[in-house]
C-alpha cells in the first residue's frame, strides 16, 4: 500500500511521515491552513530522505503558475486539484515534473480517464471535510491496473477498512493525523502508515 502523509509543516512532521515508512510527502501551496511558502518547503526537504518524493499540492492556480512554484520550492511532482485538462497535465510533463492529478467522486465521468499523470487521487464528493464516506463507491470507477489513491476523511481506525472497500492502490491523509486543524499529531501519522501497510 502506497501511502501519502500531507499536509506537513515542520521538520518534525517530515522526520515522523518518513521514518514511519510513507512512500511521499506532501506540501500545500496553496490557501489552506497547512499552507507553507517554497521558501519554507526548501528548508523542510532538507529532512526528507534521498528518493522519497516530496510533492507541492495546488488547488486551482493555473498549472503553469504552480510548476513555478514547485520549481522555486526545489520540488518534482505537482499536485493539482481542481477543474483540470488533459493540457494542465501536458504543461506539467513539459516541465520534467511528476503529476498526481485530484478529482472528486462528483466529477465528470471523463475526469476519471487516464490523461497520462502519474497517479490519479480520487476524493470525497465535498472534499476538505474530513469526514468518511462511501469509499466502496470508487469500484463503479473501473479502475482496474491504474496507481490511484483513495483520500477524504481517513485516519489511523478507518484506512484498512477503506483501503479494502475502495480496491486502492495507495492512500493520502492529512487531517487525519491532525490533532488541531493544521497541527501534525506525530503518534498519529505513525499509526496511520502502520494501519495502511496493513492494508496489503
Amino acid at each position: 500500500m502506497f501511502v501519502k502523509v500531507c499536509g506537513l509543516s515542520t521538520p518534525e512532521s517530515v522526520r515522523a511521515a518518513a521514518e514511519a515508512g510513507a512512500d511521499a510527502v506532501g506540501f500545500v501551496l496553496t490557501r489552506s491552513p497547512r499552507e507553507v511558502t517554497p521558501d519554507q518547503v526548501r528548508g523542510l526537504l532538507t529532512h526528507v530522505p534521498p528518493g522519497l518524493p516530496a510533492v507541492g499540492v495546488f488547488r486551482h492556480e493555473p498549472a503553469a503558475d504552480a510548476v513555478a512554484a514547485a520549481r522555486e520550492a526545489g520540488l518534482a511532482w505537482v499536485q493539482l486539484h481542481g477543474d483540470r485538462s488533459p493540457a494542465d497535465v501536458r504543461t506539467v510533463h513539459d516541465a520534467g515534473m511528476k503529476l498526481i492529478r485530484a478529482v472528486t467522486m462528483g466529477a465528470a465521468p471523463e475526469a476519471f480517464d487516464n490523461w497520462g499523470e502519474e497517479l490519479l487521487l480520487i476524493d470525497a464528493a465535498v472534499p476538505g471535510s474530513g469526514e468518511a464516506w462511501d469509499y466502496g463507491s470508487v469500484r463503479a470507477k473501473a479502475l482496474g491496473g491504474r496507481t490511484w489513491l483513495l483520500a477524504g476523511g481517513l485516519d489511523p481506525a478507518n484506512v484498512a477498512r477503506a483501503a479494502a472497500e475502495a480496491g486502492a492502490w495507495g492512500v493520502d491523509v492529512s487531517s487525519g493525523v491532525e490533532c488541531a486543524r493544521g497541527v501534525k499529531d506525530l503518534a498519529k501519522i505513525r499509526d496511520f502508515v502502520r494501519a495502511a501497510k496493513s492494508a496489503e
